[in-house]
C-alpha cells in the first residue's frame, strides 16, 4: 500500500517517524514522508522518499519557535503558541499535503496536527496518528496531566469525575487549537479539530514502551501501545576515538539538553565551569543550545551534533531535559538519569524515570551548580544502575516499529472490510 506519514518539529518529533517509515519501507509498502525541507537529508539518508511540505524559500527557524515557547509556563499557552508559529506555513502545508494523498491507502500524522483528519476525509483514505507520549491517553481511571482527581471519592464517582475531567480537557484544547487555526481550515474547506484527546484519530500508535509506560487502566482500543520507534544519525568513527581518548576507557557523565536552546548558553557553562570538580571528566552536547568548552577546564568536553547510542555507550548517567526521543535513548543505554525539564512533556517523563526508579529530576533553574551533588546521590545508590538495567532488558524485547506497522497493516484491512460490509448492507 502507499502510505503518507508526516511530522513537523525538533529531531525529536521527526527520528521516531523516520524509523516508522524505514520499518514500512521494508515490510514493503511505498512509504513517503511528507514534511519541512529541513529534514528532507535526514530522511533520504534513511533511505525514504521524501515529500516537501514548504518551498525551500520559506524562513524556517524552528530553533527560534522553540525559544519563544521556553518563555512560557502555561502547557495551554505553549500549545497555542506551537499552532501560532505555524500558522503562516498552514495554508501551504494543507495545500501540498492534499496534493500528496492522491492514491494514498493511509495517513499517518503526528498527533499535534489532528487538522490532518479533515484532509484524509476528503480523499477516503485511513488516518492514524503517531504520539510520543502517553500521558495524553485518556481513561476514567486517572485525569489528565497535571489535575487532581480526589482520592476521597468512591472509585465509581472518581472514574465519573476523571471522564468529565477529559471531557472539559477536550474542549479547551479543541478551542485553542481552533482558535489558531480556524482561517486556513475554513479557507480549505475543512472542519474544525474536535475531540484532541479522546477521538484524534481511528488509530493511535503510542510509540513508547508498552511494558515499561502503559498505564494499568481502561484505555480505548483506538489506542495502541507498540514500543518506542527510534532512529539514530549515523555513527561517527573520529569521534568515537576522541571520546574514547578523553574517556581513558572509564564511563563519564554526559549531558544533553537536545533541541532546548539557550540564548545566553556562554553564561550558563561559565556557572558549571565554576562548580564542577577539578578533574572529573563531563561530556557536554552542544545541541541546539550551543554550548561551547568552557576555558580552562580540559575535563569538559562539548561535542556536536552525535547519534545518541553511540555517546551513551560512554555514559556512566545521562543528564538531559527529558524530551521523549531522548528519555528513551537513555533507558535503551541501561544507565542512571537526571532529568532537568525545561518545558512541556518533559515534567511528565522527569517523574517516569522517577517512578521507573532509574534517576530524579533537578531543577533546570541551578543545574550548574546542583550536577555534581546529584550524581553523586546517583552514585551512592547502585539501587538506580539496577533499575536501569532492568529498563533496558525489557527493551530489548520489544520492537517498535515492527509493531507499529503491524498494527497499522490491520487498522487498513479493518477499515477497507468495514467499509466494504457497508457498501454491501
Amino acid at each position: 500500500m502507499r502510505v503518507i506519514v508526516t511530522s513537523h518539529g525538533s529531531t525529536g518529533d521527526i527520528y521516531p517517524v523516520i524509523a516508522l517509515a524505514v520499518a514500512l519501507r521494508n515490510a514493503g509498502h511505498d512509504t513517503v514522508f511528507a514534511t519541512l525541507p529541513v529534514y528532507r537529508e535526514e530522511i533520504e539518508r534513511a533511505g525514504v522518499a521524501f515529500y516537501p511540505l514548504c518551498a525551500d524559500s520559506h524562513e524556517i527557524t524552528i530553533q527560534a519557535w522553540m525559544g519563544r515557547l521556553q518563555k512560557l509556563h502555561s502547557p495551554i499557552s505553549q500549545l497555542r503558541e506551537v499552532f501560532m508559529c505555524a500558522l503562516p506555513l498552514l495554508p501551504d502545508l494543507i495545500q501540498r499535503t492534499d496534493g500528496v494523498l492522491k492514491g494514498a491507502d493511509l495517513l499517518v500524522s503526528s498527533y499535534l496536527f489532528p487538522m490532518n483528519k479533515g484532509l484524509a476525509d476528503r480523499h477516503g483514505v485511513p488516518f492514524a496518528t503517531l504520539s510520543f507520549a502517553h500521558q495524553a491517553v485518556p481513561s476514567p481511571d486517572y485525569p489528565p496531566e497535571n489535575i487532581i482527581s480526589p482520592r476521597w471519592l468512591p472509585s465509581g464517582m472518581r472514574r465519573v469525575w476523571n471522564a468529565f475531567l477529559w471531557r472539559a480537557a477536550n474542549r479547551i484544547v479543541d478551542r485553542v487549537i481552533n482558535r489558531a487555526v480556524r482561517r486556513p481550515l475554513r479557507d480549505a474547506g475543512l472542519p474544525l479539530v474536535r475531540n484532541f484527546f479522546s477521538a484524534p484519530a481511528e488509530r493511535v500508535i503510542v510509540a513508547v514502551s508498552e511494558k515499561l509506560m502503559r498505564p494499568r487502566a481502561a484505555i480505548e482500543s483506538r489506542f495502541r501501545f507498540t514500543g518506542y520507534c527510534r532512529w539514530q544519525a549515523p555513527e561517527d568513527a573520529r569521534l568515537e576515538e576522541e571520546l574514547t581518548m578523553f574517556s581513558g576507557g572509564e564511563k563519564m557523565p554526559v549531558l544533553t539538553f537536545g533541541s532546548m536552546v539557550y540564548p545566553d548558553a556562554d553564561a550558563w557553562m561559565r556557572r558549571l565551569a565554576a562548580a564542577w570538580p577539578r578533574g572529573r571528566k563531563l561530556v557536554v552536547q552542544r545541541g541546539w543550545a550551543g554550548f561551547e568548552a568552557p576555558a580552562g577546564r580540559d575535563e569538559i568536553k562539548v561535542v556536536g551534533s552525535v547519534s545518541h547510542d553511540q555517546l551513551f555507550r560512554h555514559a556512566s548517567a545521562v543528564i538531559h531535559h527529558g524530551g521523549a526521543g531522548t528519555t528513551a535513548s537513555a533507558l535503551h543505554a541501561g544507565v542512571p538519569q537526571l532529568v532537568a525539564p525545561h518545558i512541556g512533556d518533559q515534567f511528565f517523563f522527569g517523574r517516569e524515570v522517577e517512578r521507573l526508579g532509574c534517576g530524579f529530576r533537578i531543577a533546570k533553574k541551578c543545574w550548574p551548580e546542583k550536577l555534581a551533588a546529584a550524581l553523586a546521590r546517583l552514585d551512592a545508590s547502585p539501587e538506580f544502575a539496577a533499575s536501569a538495567l532492568r529498563a533496558r532488558a525489557t527493551l530489548a524485547s520489544e520492537n517498535g516499529p515492527t509493531q507499529a506497522v503491524e498494527e497499522l497493516e490491520r487498522f487498513v484491512a479493518e477499515t477497507k472490510a468495514g467499509r466494504a460490509a457497508a457498501c454491501v448492507s
